[in-house]
């Protein structure tokens, strides 16, 4: 690690990601920053800055993950606690933006949880948030701050580029994921096919029918959260029993909940390939030996520096 000079940058990490923090702090080459998180014995959270931070750029990682309720009022508490401790901007790292999937009304008296989570955020005293790959785009657009939405596809396609597949088809799970499965063949060079189907409610999904050419060809399914594993797991099967040699998986965030790591483990699919958005516990570690996480520190860690030092950040889009 080559040490930062600039005392002005600060990093601070919440509980839902430690680790994940701790590699970006290296990244850019600072210590994390002296916080304690702690509960009262009702459960209230109480936050404390253990050092100054009058002056400076602070950016604290805290993705929004299980249990999101919790992450999410502690990332408030900090962002409060922050601003009045006088930090000059206030900047939130949520590479897992919880809620997501709540971006707009489908039915009567519904909320849009999406936009109050942002409303919230906002409220507290955040400057800017950086986050990756959105389960919906516009989200962007529910915050009046500085948003840079930083994506995952470059390095899933990496990895996939050097274990030297043949006959290589993306797959898109279902018809809204097509754009970043068509970015994902174009790094690869490769086809794409789509998954038509219906998810009758939520967490529950139904192939119809493949569109694209996967005879005999090694499939990689590509979305942007695994959750409990149903859609990505009959998706593999249907590929299978269509006729391709073998099926891989990736996504970006690994929520994996319910019975999701029984599923994968007992499925067709070969690799799972995720990204380190979300912590991955012990249990869900010694689950299945299918899984492989991809850091993302680097892309995070390039991106705070950039903001601090007030250059473009759209070369890391």
């Amino acid at each position: 690690m080559t040490p930062y000079k600039d005392k002005k940058l600060k990093i601070f990490a919440g509980n839902a990601n430690p680790e994940l923090a701790m590699e970006i702090a290296n990244q850019v080459g600072l210590p994390l920053g002296s916080s304690t998180v702690i509960r009262f014995s009702d459960g209230e959270i109480r936050t404390k800055i253990d050092e100054s931070v009058r002056g400076c750029d602070v950016f604290v990682v805290q993705p929004t993950s299980a249990p999101a309720n919790e992450h999410i009022m502690e990332l408030l508490i900090m962002v409060d606690a922050l601003k009045r401790a006088s930090a000059k901007s206030i900047n939130v790292v949520v590479p897992y933006f919880g809620y997501a999937r709540q971006d707009r009304k489908s039915r009567a008296r519904e909320p849009i949880t999406a936009k109050l989570t942002a409303n919230l955020i906002q409220t507290a005293g955040a400057n800017r948030m950086i986050t990756m790959d959105l389960h919906a785009g516009q989200i962007q657009g529910f915050f009046d701050i500085p948003v840079d939405h930083l994506l995952a596809e470059k390095l899933l396609a990496d990895y996939f580029a050097q274990k030297g597949l043949e006959d290589v088809v993306i797959v898109s799970p279902d018809m809204g994921g097509v754009t970043r499965a068509r970015g994902m063949a174009e790094r690869l060079g490769a086809g794409i096919a789509i998954i038509d189907k219906r998810r009758p409610e939520p967490n529950v999904s139904e192939v119809m029918n493949i569109i694209g050419n996967i005879e005999g060809k090694t499939a990689i399914m590509i979305d942007d959260m695994i959750d409990t594993a149903g859609t990505i797991t009959h998706g593999a099967a249907a590929l299978m029993e269509r006729g391709c040699r073998e099926v891989y998986a990736c996504c970006v965030h690994p929520v994996l909940s319910g019975p999701a790591i029984t599923r994968l483990e007992n499925s067709v699919i070969k690799e799972v390939v995720v990204c380190n958005t979300i912590a991955l516990d012990e249990e869900k570690r010694a689950g299945t030996n299918k899984i492989t996480q991809l850091s993302v520190a680097a892309l995070i860690g390039h991106a705070i520096m950039k903001i601090h030092e007030e250059e473009s950040v759209s070369s890391l889009f």
